[in-house]
């Protein structure tokens, strides 16, 4: 098993050190990542299956700059083209992907790119994911923002003119369960027209009481497909249980979620084959359920707390741009965000080419927005941050520069009747 994520934090106890280090090293001390456990809701979908399939089948060495150039000739991308353009013999034609990615983001969403921020309402977790800040046995300040504190920080980015706001909190039900965020979406929905969830998954029917609250979409990240690498990294809590998380996003749309957001975190595994897996977890699914609103993401390792071996340089930006390019060729109605661990000068030239949605105004700590937004030395407790951000521009800054390189910066386009 490979060591490049592990580090001791300062702190723990003799006890808890002994615990991390058993599940660390040994495999055996680790409940089976794919065993649900009590509570979790089972649903029959072939999705994964059809997923996992073309996933584990994909070799991309064996693709030609023959087939990238039959790929880019074809009206309609297959899912073999998809597999041409994601290989390395497509990284000499990344001008043309990009070019065909520009006309296809032109013609389903024209020169429009949207705008929202998160809000990290708090950062507890109960799982140890070795390459996240917020895992249970990283030494950080923890934070619960009280319904006061939530609806204060909700007031100071609205003033700021955002309309859309995605809620985050750590993956803990016993600090952060469901009534909670519950409590969080509706007091939302009267600040912001729409409102988007970042949580642990939850079951069908906790997300059709969330929905009923006020969220409108739901954003999970599988981390890796690779349910072998997945298991090296995610070693202790409900997190681990690889199948339920894949289907967190069928099970929100089951419970009436408008719109769901799928990513695997690029530098975890083998990035061409996890990006093939996330596209294809979104073409599956808009063929089952073709109502919903599908994004996707691209986030790559960002360093954390604490944890100087995260390396956030193992995929380069190169081919980072290629991962989207082929994204939008493959699904070309599909929403691509780019989040604030790339850098400005990325996600400036991105938007222009594939991306459709970007954030401004970002901090990953929890109870932090006075500060940021005002300048001002922040009162009271506040918690440590889950990743270091790389583009922490504002809304206004972001929207002027947006609408400096010719195209029209959108708070929203939802109405509700």
């Amino acid at each position: 098993m490979e060591n490049q994520f592990f580090v001791d934090s300062e702190g723990l106890s003799e006890e808890a050190l002994a615990k991390k280090h058993r599940l660390e090293t040994d495999p055996s001390s680790r409940k089976s990542h794919m065993e649900y456990l009590p509570g979790m809701e089972r649903i029959e979908s072939q999705v994964c299956a059809d997923v996992m399939k073309q996933m584990n089948s994909y070799d991309y060495a064996g693709y030609t700059a023959d087939d990238v150039r039959a790929a880019l000739a074809r009206e309609t991308c297959t899912i073999e083209d998809f597999k041409a353009l994601l290989s390395p013999a497509a990284e000499p034609f990344l001008e043309e992907m990009a070019q065909r990615a520009r006309r296809e983001t032109s013609r389903h969403f024209g020169n429009t790119v949207y705008l929202f921020t998160p809000l990290y309402i708090a950062n507890y977790c109960e799982n140890y994911c070795v390459y996240c800040g917020f895992n249970c046995y990283n030494r950080i300040s923890r934070m619960k923002l009280t319904p006061e504190q939530i609806e204060r920080e909700m007031k100071i980015i609205a003033d700021s003119g955002m309309e859309e706001i995605l809620l985050l909190t750590g993956e803990s039900r016993s600090m952060s369960d469901v009534s909670y965020i519950g409590e969080a979406c509706r007091m939302a929905r009267k600040y912001f027209r729409m409102v988007g969830l970042e949580i642990y998954p939850v079951n069908t029917d906790e997300y059709r009481y969330l929905h009923e609250c006020g969220a409108d979409y739901v954003t999970v990240f599988q981390e890796t497909y690779d349910a072998d690498r997945y298991e090296q990294l995610h070693l202790l809590g409900h997190k681990r249980v690889w199948p339920y998380r894949f289907d967190a996003q069928e099970r929100a749309l089951r419970g009436g979620m408008r719109g769901v957001a799928f990513s695997a975190l690029l530098g975890l595994s083998d990035f061409r084959k996890d990006a093939l897996a996330s596209a294809l977890h979104v073409y599956y699914l808009q063929r089952k359920y073709p109502h919903a609103e599908m994004s996707l993401s691209c986030p790559r390792l960002r360093p954390i707390i604490n944890n100087e071996k995260i390396n956030p340089l193992d995929v380069r930006e190169k081919q980072l741009c290629q991962v989207l390019c082929a994204y939008r060729i493959f699904l070309p109605f599909v929403g691509i965000t780019v989040s604030s661990r790339e850098s400005a000068s990325f996600r400036n030239g991105i938007v222009k080419i594939a991306a459709t949605k970007v954030s401004a105004g970002v901090s990953t700590g929890i109870g932090d927005h006075e500060s940021k937004y005002s300048g001002r030395e922040q009162q009271g407790q506040t918690g440590d941050e889950q990743f270091e951000i790389n583009d922490g521009r504002s809304l206004d800054r972001m929207y002027r520069d947006i609408a400096q390189e010719g195209l029209q910066p959108v708070l929203n386009d939802y109405l509700y009747v």
